[in-house]
């Protein structure tokens, strides 16, 4: 009976309950040990832009109008159109618009394009608000006002069209905000050979500019939502164990096909839902928390592996009577009190090292110099 450790069957239990515990301490919400133990394996990390990368707050920088047109107007325009939007980018145009008491008049018919943009009748005229796919499917002409799109992709802004008639009235300019310690959770995973990527529906110009700022080189861009669960697939299929993190309903898909989805606390219930880990207190450090938790919790079990056996295996060969030359066959009227202790010590040791976990410390962020982009 001394062969077989009871420790065993907690050694890996009692870490992952500690652990769990801890991440709950740290504002990590880890909802199941499959989780914590995958973790550590992950050599992928796919980060989607808005929302997670970015606040998710732009404002609108720059207003563009063509063709006689003025920046109230196109202002105007875009607001009316974007009017009981819950778009981030639709509710940056409402209040660039009421900051400059600009009336918004209602419009009498909406079509949203996921991933593109809206078609949208206003005044009797219909009108069409979104990015160079949207405009490109409707035949708009965009080789004049190219130059002033581009220069704003390249500065790291996402651009909005205005157009009537397939002619462009006005070009908008959204900036927003790299999120604290967004640039430091970059730096540390790829030091950490972690490969990570962003996805965004954004147009490759701007994706880059934004990657730039945070280090990230490799971007995948023009997404739309119902593509970003195919990435993944993707990049599962080149053999790697991918992670997933995200806040909005459009990444749930993303976030259930990963290995691990990371939900964004401030996020939608979908996507805390969907996700294997989430991050209460909206900080992107806390995926670099989490991996190295998972790292520890692991060495933990596997110590706890070798305490269950250690014990049980040094006293097989006593039970097996190598002690029987030098001591007599009265030797075995003891070992049921060694078999005993070896069991109740290795049990004792398995639990003392899991709450050992308690120990751990997460990991600070070196802070680096705020970029351009993080300015506006």
């Amino acid at each position: 009976m001394i062969a077989c450790p009871c420790a065993l069957g907690i050694a890996t239990p009692a870490a992952i309950l500690v652990g769990t515990a801890k991440g709950a301490q740290n504002g990590i919400l880890i909802k199941g040990g499959e989780y914590l133990e995958t973790a550590h394996k992950l050599q992928t990390i796919v980060f989607d832009k808005t929302g997670t990368l970015t606040k998710g707050e732009p404002i609108v920088t720059d207003v563009i109008p063509f063709q006689g047109h003025v920046e109230e107007e196109v202002l105007q325009l875009a607001a009316s159109i974007e009017k009981g939007s819950e778009h981030p980018l639709g509710r940056a145009v409402i209040q660039a618009s009421r900051q400059k008491n600009i009336h918004i008049p209602d419009t009498s018919s909406f079509n949203a394009v996921p991933g593109q943009g809206v078609i949208a009748e206003v005044a009797n005229r219909t009108l069409i608000l979104g990015n160079r796919k949207l405009m490109s499917s409707h035949e708009v002409d965009l080789k004049k006002v190219d130059p002033q799109i581009t220069a704003l992709e390249e500065n790291g802004k996402t651009v909005m069209i205005l157009a009537e008639d397939k002619q462009t009235i006005g070009v908008l300019g959204l900036a927003d905000t790299l999120k604290d310690q967004a640039r430091e959770t970059i730096n540390e995973l790829q030091r950490m050979k972690i490969e990570t990527v962003m996805l965004t529906g954004d147009n490759m110009r701007t994706a880059k500019a934004i990657a730039a700022e945070l280090g990230i080189n490799r971007v995948i861009a023009d997404v739309l939502p119902e593509q970003k669960e195919k990435v993944i697939r993707d990049l599962q299929n080149e053999g790697k164990i991918v992670g997933m993190v995200g806040d909005g309903i459009n990444d749930a898909p993303a976030l259930a096909a990963s290995n691990i989805g990371i939900a964004i606390g401030s996020g939608t219930d979908v996507a805390l839902e969907t996700a294997g880990i989430v991050l209460i207190r909206n900080n992107l450090w806390d995926v670099v928390t989490a991996i190295k938790l998972s790292k520890t919790t692991v060495m933990k079990i596997k110590q706890n592996l070798f305490w269950a056996f250690c014990y049980n295996i040094a006293l097989i060969p006593i039970a097996a009577g190598a002690l029987v030359p030098f001591l007599g066959p009265d030797v075995y009227n003891y070992l049921p009190f060694l078999a005993a202790g070896a069991m109740a010590s290795s049990s004792v040791t398995v639990v003392s090292n899991s709450l050992l976990l308690n120990k751990f410390k997460p990991p600070h962020p070196v802070i680096t110099l705020s970029t351009p982009l993080a300015r506006y």
